[in-house]
């Protein structure tokens, strides 16, 4: 695995890869992987010659009161799993390398209508900072497919309609959730939680699942996620919003068929996010 810090020795080598007809994978991360990371690392390797995951905690989309200056960097650790994995190439830039004019004066990229609400309406400017980061990332590698986790559902669909609108020649693929043996959705922030909040937290998993059976059984959806919200208050957790949309995120109607669950809550330090799909009946 090569690891590189510089843009021109990425384009360098990539642009070997390419005359060589290879097909090329990106997987963006912000390190400190665990085994959802790598289920994308294998997910890309199924659809390209070369695989290349960037790991890059972008401060555009932390908010002024989130965790960027406390986010694990766990470099060393993260380059050894993805050599592990069979990644070809990690990209590993510094702020400075992919914002050189600072963040006050960056081109930023927004994509409407999918991120707002939600996580961004809690995390106001995070969607810009995503969009704006990861068509950085694109341009940089020129990828024939990227691999996003569907944990961050929001974020797939944000990422999505950037490459649509934009009329990027990318195949975008999502990855399902990897979660551990008690259900809870594999994340870096999960190392944020204390011990007795680590019990707590599949909680928000098995809340999802009964929302999601009582609906489709025919449940009134209002009631059902006003005890949802109930539930996770009792165990513990402080609700940021708990939504049901359709795959598109628009609001579901009384014809609404697939739809998908989604949550968000905070538990000590940490905000945890999940969803599952649902199939309405009719």
């Amino acid at each position: 695995m090569r690891t590189l810090r510089e843009i021109n020795d990425l384009r360098s080598l990539l642009r070997n890869y390419r005359t060589h007809g290879q097909r090329i994978a990106l997987v963006p991360t912000m390190g400190n992987l665990h085994a959802g990371h790598l289920a994308l690392v294998a997910k890309a390797r199924e659809h390209a010659d070369v695989v290349v995951a960037s790991l890059f905690v972008n401060p555009m989309q932390f908010g002024p009161n989130e965790d960027l200056d406390g986010y694990p960097r766990t470099f060393t650790d993260d380059q050894a799993k993805l050599r592990a994995a069979g990644c070809d190439v990690l990209f590993s830039p510094s702020v400075s390398t992919l914002y050189p004019n600072g963040l006050t004066s960056q081109t930023c990229v927004h994509v409407p209508d999918v991120g707002e609400g939600l996580c961004g309406g809690s995390r106001p400017g995070h969607f810009d900072g995503v969009s704006t980061v990861v068509t950085l990332l694109f341009n940089l590698v020129q990828p024939d497919v990227a691999c996003f986790g569907e944990k961050d559902y929001q974020q797939l669909a944000v990422i999505r309609k950037c490459v649509q609108d934009l009329h990027m020649p990318i195949d975008i693929i999502g990855v399902p959730i990897v979660r551990d043996d008690d259900g809870l959705a594999l994340s870096s922030r999960n190392g944020y939680l204390s011990d007795a909040e680590r019990a707590i937290a599949p909680t928000l998993y098995r809340t999802l699942c009964e929302l999601r059976d009582a609906l489709e059984q025919g449940e009134p959806l209002e009631t059902m996620l006003a005890n949802g919200l109930i539930e996770l208050t009792e165990a513990g957790f402080t609700p940021d919003y708990l939504e049901l949309r359709t795959p598109e995120l628009t609001p579901v109607s009384t014809t609404t068929r697939d739809a998908v669950l989604l949550a968000a809550a905070r538990l000590g330090p940490a905000r945890l996010i999940d969803n599952l799909s649902v199939q309405l009946p009719a």
